[in-house]
């Protein structure tokens, strides 16, 4: 199956090097082995690949060269500069990582204009509904709602295989590439905060809560949290205060890249899909066109909220509430509606009756109809 990154990336891939990062079997290495029929495909964590490339030993005369978990590699980015210096992009150069290749702390030189990012992520609705054969909208929601977006379990499709995927996944994550990348031994609380996550996605967090009840300092929650990130396990997101009062300024939420994580009921897990689509199509925006773009959440003291909040350039575009259900006009929107007068209001339905236009900037929408056609800057 073609993914949407495809078409950017070959675009570019003559131009710069061109990294892909997003989280371990979400399909990097076969996204990049579909972009030619000519390559070199080594992987870091290989022990024979590991010596040819640390000794640079590769086909010149190949036209792409997969550089597989190469961020494992010490002062890889220095590496990866010295060879462009040198060699330019013959063959060109296409390296993955699993975990955050733009921000980890341990990467040395940044490469400045010798590479182009991307950030690859799971399957979602309008990836599948453009590019999957025999799409079927029903059938492709309800996949991702129970077994997340993964490739391999997605296709699969069974509950009882996707459960075992799911911890031999997160066993790989935390006890090979965490240690690898991080001087962590308490792999085990980080295991319990995993799980404590599961059950609060769509909530705000409290660092002082969660560290009270791992019996650890909230410091050291933070820190577990910025891991997570940084392995592509979770990612957080911020309350939007700009000009409004009584707003929350600080406990964010956190939502998981795989759907099928969430522990709660199924409110909780389509708020996370759609979290994990406006992230992707976000990220994807920001990558594939250059655009400044964020993603939040509207919540005041008093516990009014709005699930999320997109901004482009700096810019709300839209504001998002999701509903399980509910197909009857949430109030909450008008708590805002003086910040934020003429900007699209969305309400998404999981099982919805009738799909509604109030006015020109209002609608009540079908969320898995919508997600198929997500487009956050009209």
């Amino acid at each position: 199956m073609k993914r949407d990154l495809a078409t950017t990336i070959l675009k570019d891939i003559h131009r710069k090097i061109v990294l892909i990062a997003g989280p371990r079997q979400c399909g990097k290495t076969t996204l990049s082995k579909m972009l030619s029929d000519d390559f070199t495909y080594l992987n870091y964590d290989n022990d024979s690949d590991r010596n040819d490339i640390d000794k640079k030993l590769w086909d010149r005369k190949k036209k792409l060269l997969i550089l597989d978990e190469i961020h494992k590699k010490a002062k890889w980015k220095t590496w990866l500069k010295g060879i462009y210096d040198v060699e330019g992009l013959k063959p060109q150069i296409i390296a993955t990582g699993s975990a955050r290749m733009d921000t980890f702390r341990k990467v040395g030189d940044s490469m400045a204009g010798r590479y182009f990012l991307f950030n690859l992520h799971p399957l979602d609705l309008k990836e599948l509904s453009e590019f999957e054969p025999n799409f079927n909208l029903e059938n492709a929601f309800q996949k991702l709602m129970t077994v997340g977006g993964f490739p391999e379990p997605y296709f699969n499709g069974q509950l009882g295989y996707y459960k075992r995927w799911k911890k031999s996944h997160l066993d790989i994550i935390l006890r090979q590439d965490l240690i690898s990348l991080e001087k962590v031994t308490n792999i085990v609380g980080i295991e319990n905060l995993i799980r404590l996550l599961r059950t609060r996605v769509g909530s705000t967090i409290s660092y002082a809560n969660l560290a009270q009840d791992l019996s650890v300092d909230p410091k050291t929650v933070k820190n577990w949290i910025s891991i997570l990130e940084s392995l592509f396990i979770i990612f957080r997101i911020t309350p939007y205060s700009k000009k409004i009062r009584e707003s929350l300024q600080k406990a964010p939420k956190i939502y998981f890249y795989d759907t099928g994580q969430v522990d709660g009921d199924e409110g909780a897990r389509l708020e996370n899909l759609v979290a994990c689509a406006l992230h992707k199509r976000l990220q994807f925006l920001q990558d594939a066109e250059g655009e400044e773009t964020s993603l939040h959440f509207l919540r005041t003291k008093k516990g009014q909220e709005i699930d999320f909040c997109v901004l482009i350039n700096k810019i709300p575009k839209s504001l998002i509430e999701v509903k399980l259900s509910d197909d009857q006009w949430s109030k909450t929107f008008s708590l805002f509606n003086k910040y934020f007068p003429e900007v699209k209001k969305i309400q998404l339905v999981g099982e919805i009756k009738k799909e509604k236009t109030l006015d020109q900037f209002s609608e009540i929408r079908s969320a898995a109809k919508w997600l198929t056609k997500i487009n956050l800057q009209g």
